[in-house]
């Protein structure tokens, strides 16, 4: 029919390089795990942008587009990944204070040793051992997501430093145990480490 404008497909109507709201969270979605795949097998320093893109089967204008720098890919990345870390200052909330250390001791050793959370942690902390980049992100995620987290549950005199203390005693264990694999502590039974762990980080957290 003549002079009739036609109907303009949502193809054609959207703009270019950005797919349809409907795919916008799988898209991303995808591009987090691709993004983590990537880091986890290469490392900070030789993943890039255009390799998270072609693992996730899209455009490398649309990783920008969602996340925008590698540092701010890398970031979203671990943060999803280190999400079940960030549980934490609730295992400290979750009792009296003269168990804290216990508890907070065994929650994060935990996260360890399961095998679904550990594979991204070893990713991040091997990241972040190589490349000072990747060790700023990660360290501004810990101060602002755990540590003051954390220190706000103790409500006691110099609390992030205690916070930072307690946390450098497991992390330190960790790193021995699950990324150095250091004997006896990498076979060592996880009760024996905590009994020997949770009273050091307890006076972290509560001794005077």
């Amino acid at each position: 029919m003549t002079g009739t404008t036609p109907h303009r497909t949502d193809a054609t109507s959207r703009r270019r390089g950005r797919p349809p709201r409907t795919e916008s969270a799988d898209t991303r979605d995808r591009i987090l795990t691709a993004a983590r795949e990537e880091f986890s097998e290469r490392g900070y320093e030789k993943t890039s942008v255009r390799g998270i893109a072609k693992a996730a089967g899209v455009d490398s204008a649309l990783v920008h587009h969602y996340f925008g720098t590698k540092e701010q890919v890398f970031e979203a990345a671990i943060a999803v990944a280190f999400a079940p870390a960030l549980n934490a200052p609730a295992a400290v909330a979750d009792g009296p204070l003269d168990g804290v250390g216990e508890r907070l001791t065994r929650f994060i050793f935990g996260v360890w040793e399961n095998p679904t959370t550990r594979t991204p942690l070893l990713a991040i902390v091997r990241s972040a051992v190589n490349n000072e980049t990747a060790a700023a992100v990660f360290r501004r995620l810990i101060a602002s997501q755990l540590l003051r987290r954390i220190a706000a549950q103790l409500d006691l005199p110099d609390a992030e430093l205690r916070a930072e203390l307690a946390a450098a005693q497991i992390v330190g264990c960790a790193m021995l145990r699950y990324v150095i694999k250091v004997e006896p502590l990498a076979s060592a039974d996880l009760e024996q480490i905590v009994a020997r762990v949770a009273p050091v980080v307890q006076g972290h957290l509560t001794a005077p």
